[in-house]
């Protein structure tokens, strides 16, 4: 059992906050060592990089004063103020700045890149007093070269200003609000993913597209360079092959004897990029791909297919929130356990549902075989209008051109960090109609952005015919269809919720509930079972693929597969395993 944390002040004065539940792997935090696994795997540079992570000076005054004099104390980055194990356990709110103030020694050297995989939402950033830049969006990197600002080689001085609406409607912010309830859950501002600086040529490979074609059994890889000269070159290697090309065009290579990526064989192709410059290599990453395709086939209701075959797309509602670090795992090694444990209790699928994770997760899926649909974190939600019973002639939402502009920046900027990921299989731009706009456009947008994947327009929200791929319902708690649409894939995209708060597992004692409420793991199975049954039924009937709420318990919500803390799977795991297969075969 996981107890309410009680942890002595290490040396240099950090404690994570006590009197909330912790997973076991808060223990294996360390300030000196925090997440200090390469954040970036799909793109490896094997030169100079830090990671900057560890304990930063931190202040929270009002939004408009300026750089404190004093700061409050410290903070563990990457986790959010309002996290236990940031240390500070704090509320920022709308109305303050949260400042942060750190250095980092200088590489010799090439040019200095400071990378941010996650800031929420507003960030501005000072190296040694000069502005470097800045950004908006609580969900993508940004990089920014601060060679400029540097003072020598030796230590440096980085400052961070962050601004943060959380649900002031003008930004997306998933499930965050100010005043956590129901399905609503702590704000996260700041910092939440790693931040580390990299040495780079004064040449240098920024990043790249790889896109599969599995009936050519083709790679088109597109590398994208900064500081290309005239007369330079790019080789790309991929299955003993090279392609050269010009800087920032497109290489071909052909598979000789393909080899598709699935969920029980998930193949990938280790890619190899360089920048060659009078014979001699400037600069070179590794990366990886997959032959992988993703389609709907069939008339009438269509089936999802996945490399030409039909495939029932089966997994957890998975919302990546911790209870000792919020948006942020407290290591690499919890990162991936909820993804391992959703593989080995038989499910093939997970909906990352409006949150975008660091980049290692959607690694993981890519090496270990998880499908993934990935949500757009919406912008607000749905307190004040309903939507036409998951239906047609919807109402669109109030939204301001100022916030449609965000919203389009951030989930263009989502799209491209991630589409390189062969595990992605699913865009869906809106939920249950929270904040959902201009669906066609959205689509549209969306498929601008990624033509190779499938579009579900709204999970459980409002439904615009011959939009997008997807006709996906909710329904709680029960396996049920309310509503056919033929042409379109057909999907359940939430059920389940089935409730049981485990007594010392809680992030409150009191408060917890879930859509219907057992009290013990035999009861729980025996509902799931029952629902499992219904679900076969309408995988008969045409429905391609189907989501259960939900991997974890979240705060107080207690309708997970497991317990906040990750301690206990709710039900038998060899049984529960059994029938997610079971529901699984329907389909074959």
């Amino acid at each position: 059992m996981t107890a309410l944390l009680a942890v002595a002040a290490c040396g240099n004065g950090w404690k994570p906050v006590e009197g909330r539940i912790m997973t076991r792997w808060a223990d294996e935090v360390d300030p000196q060592n925090t997440l200090g696994e390469y954040p970036r795997p799909s793109m490896v540079r094997d030169g100079q990089w830090t990671s900057l992570n560890g304990l930063w000076d931190y202040a929270i005054v009002p939004a408009e004063s300026p750089q404190p004099a004093q700061w409050d104390g410290r903070i563990l980055v990457p986790f959010a103020p309002e996290s236990a194990l940031s240390g500070v356990g704090r509320t920022v709110g709308e109305e303050n700045a949260l400042w942060y103030k750190t250095s980092f020694k200088a590489a010799t050297g090439g040019r200095q890149l400071l990378h941010f995989d996650a800031v929420d939402w507003q960030a501005e950033v000072w190296v040694n007093g000069i502005k470097a830049g800045e950004h908006s969006g609580g969900y993508t990197r940004f990089t920014l070269d601060v060679t400029p600002c540097l003072k020598g080689s030796g230590k440096q001085e980085l400052v961070v200003r962050v601004l943060d609406g959380t649900d002031n409607g003008k930004q997306p912010r998933g499930k965050q609000v100010r005043e956590p309830e129901g399905i609503w859950y702590t704000a996260v501002t700041g910092i939440w993913q790693s931040v580390w600086t990299e040495t780079v040529p004064e040449s240098y490979i920024v990043r790249y597209e790889a896109v599969a074609d599995v009936p050519g059994s083709t790679f088109t890889v597109l590398p994208v360079v900064e500081g290309a000269q005239e007369g330079d070159r790019v080789e790309v290697e991929a299955d003993g092959q090279v392609v050269v090309t010009d800087p920032d065009r497109a290489a071909v290579i052909k598979v000789q004897d393909p080899k598709l990526w699935t969920p029980d064989d998930p193949w990938l192709y280790d890619i190899q990029i360089r920048l060659v410059r009078d014979g001699k290599t400037v600069d070179a990453v590794k990366g990886y791909s997959a032959l992988r395709s993703i389609s709907a086939v069939g008339e009438g209701r269509k089936r999802m297919a996945l490399n030409g075959e039909p495939l029932f797309e089966f997994g957890p509602l998975d919302q990546g929130w911790w209870p000792d670090g919020l948006y942020t795992a407290p290591t690499d090694e919890a990162l991936v356990y909820d993804i391992r444990k959703t593989k080995e209790l038989g499910y093939n699928m997970i909906r990352k549902h409006i949150k975008v994770e660091p980049e290692r997760w959607y690694w993981w899926c890519d090496k270990l075989g998880m499908l993934v649909w990935q949500d757009m974190p919406s912008m607000d939600d749905n307190s004040e209008t309903r939507w036409d019973a998951y239906g047609y002639n919807g109402v669109d939402w109030a939204v301001t051109d100022e916030a449609k502009a965000t919203y389009f920046k951030e989930w263009g900027e989502i799209i491209a960090q991630l589409k390189n990921h062969p595990s992605i299989v699913v865009w869906v731009p809106f939920n249950e109609a929270w904040a959902q706009f201009e669906t066609e456009k959205a689509v549209a947008f969306t498929r601008e952005q990624d033509p190779t994947r499938l579009i579900n327009q709204s999970s459980g929200g409002n439904f615009v015919k011959g939009c997008g791929d997807i006709l996906d319902v909710h329904h709680y708690p029960n396996a049920e269809m309310p509503l056919w649409e033929e042409g379109m894939v057909n999907v359940l995209g939430e059920y389940g919720g089935i409730g049981y708060p485990v007594e010392g597992h809680l992030w409150q004692p009191d408060r917890n509930w879930g859509y219907i409420e057992h009290h013990s793991g035999e009861q729980v199975l025996a509902q799931y079972r029952e629902y499992a049954e219904q679900l076969k039924e309408l995988i008969r009937q045409g429905c391609a693929a189907a989501v259960y709420t939900q991997t974890t318990d979240v705060e107080i919500e207690v309708n997970g597969l497991m317990t906040y803390d990750r301690a206990l799977v709710k039900m038998d795991e060899k049984q529960l395993a059994d029938i997610n297969r079971d529901v699984i075969a329907t389909l074959q």
